[in-house]
């Protein structure tokens, strides 16, 4: 609880990974990353309760064992690959809601996928929602300059344009303003967002910017590097 607000940590965790199979059953530094997605959570006082929304009853038990709270199984219809994270996240708040009788004010998604978080992210994008009245908060990382937007270029057909035609304007890279993307680490959403704006960002969204290594795994690569710094 922060400022009398509740706190519902979310770790959304199906079993129907694709690159990677059971992708959250794997392990860094020994555990699973939705074990230790649970424990980070667990080791944050502001977080009243870390629940696991899984399909997988073998996600669902690493889950457990990290401290998180297992109150439904995912139904099927919500585990896809192309579901959202709004609709992950809305039937997760209002099924608890419905256990707890009563009301959560802030959601907290913990990805598994970014096992390399730390505690004080986690409390950071809590307190910079609560503390500034955002709608919501995301973790963010700067983006290698090489991978910049007005850089990248697609196939259409046989040929090969820009993806962005302003692209055919950048000369030198000091024409280029930062860039920055979602890391999963931790996203904060106020209930509202979720709820009334239906979105996980909604109209007045802050960002911590996260500075070091911020891997997200999708690849058996990513795997490896994470584990190397683990």
């Amino acid at each position: 609880m922060i400022e009398g607000l509740k706190v519902l940590a979310v770790i959304p965790a199906r079993g129907g990974s694709k690159g990677v199979p059971l992708k959250n059953l794997r392990e860094v530094g020994g555990s699973s990353i939705v074990e230790l997605a649970a424990r980070v959570s667990n080791s944050v006082s502001l977080i009243d309760k870390t629940i696991v929304s899984s399909d997988h009853e073998g996600i669902i038990n690493a889950a457990i064992s990290g401290g998180a709270e297992a109150p439904f199984i995912r139904p099927l219809n919500l585990s896809g690959d192309r579901v959202s994270d709004l609709e992950v996240l809305t039937h997760a708040l209002l099924e608890v809601e419905k256990n707890d009788t009563m009301e959560y004010d802030l959601v907290v998604m913990l990805q598994p996928t970014s096992p390399l978080r730390t505690s004080q992210q986690v409390i950071d994008v809590i307190e910079l929602l609560v503390k500034n009245n955002f709608d919501a908060v995301w973790t963010i990382s700067e983006t290698d300059i090489k991978f910049h937007p007005l850089k990248q270029l697609q196939i259409q057909g046989k040929n090969l344009t820009y993806f962005d035609e302003k692209g055919s304007d950048i000369i030198a890279r000091q024409q280029l303003s930062k860039v920055y993307h979602r890391n999963g680490i931790a996203y904060a959403i106020s209930r509202d967002c979720l709820v009334n704006q239906k979105s996980i960002k909604g109209n007045n969204t802050g960002f911590l910017i996260c500075e070091g290594a911020a891997i997200s795994i999708d690849t058996e690569d990513d795997l490896t590097k994470v584990n190397s710094l683990f």
